[in-house]
């Protein structure tokens, strides 16, 4: 008896620590996924949600999540009639699946946001870390991008 809750107990705590390592690596940094455009001080995001505009948008799929005429729609370009300025609007990060599950929450709890142009874009910093990304104005002093020059002096 004693073994086999032994035995129990080793296989519950494998099935956690293997849990545990997928959580982590579902939470890896994907500062080259995001868009310039993106808020600045994440090294992971799965959507934004953009409160003026009420549009989700999917950073790994690089796609935007609004709706038309009651239905929800998927794109990877918004319609003209948003004429949004996405460098300069107001993005909340939700690193959760299907966000817009919860939409009229997010409605309400960001409302405030709307009009706020108070957050910089990934494409003004100057930190390294977002050197990374392709367009940005400092991608050419990337030590990445360089990797192909190592040990050939």
């Amino acid at each position: 008896m004693k073994k086999l809750t032994l035995l129990v107990l080793l296989a519950g705590g494998f099935l956690w620590h293997s849990a545990s390592a997928q959580v982590k690596v579902n939470l890896d940094v994907n500062i080259g996924s995001q868009p310039l455009w993106g808020p600045t001080g994440y090294d992971h995001a799965e959507y934004y949600y953009l409160p003026e505009y009420d549009v989700y948008y999917d950073v790994p799929h690089k796609r935007y999540i609004y709706w038309n005429n009651g239905r929800r729609v998927t794109a990877t370009t918004l319609p003209a009639r948003y004429h949004a300025d996405l460098y300069h609007t107001y993005k909340v990060v939700e690193n959760e699946q299907k966000p817009w599950n919860h939409h009229n929450d997010d409605v309400k709890k960001y409302a405030g946001y709307k009009n706020r142009h108070d957050q910089g874009p990934i494409r003004d910093s100057h930190e390294e870390k977002y050197w990374q990304i392709k367009g940005h104005p400092d991608h050419s002093k990337w030590k990445g991008d360089q990797g192909h020059n190592r040990g050939h002096h």
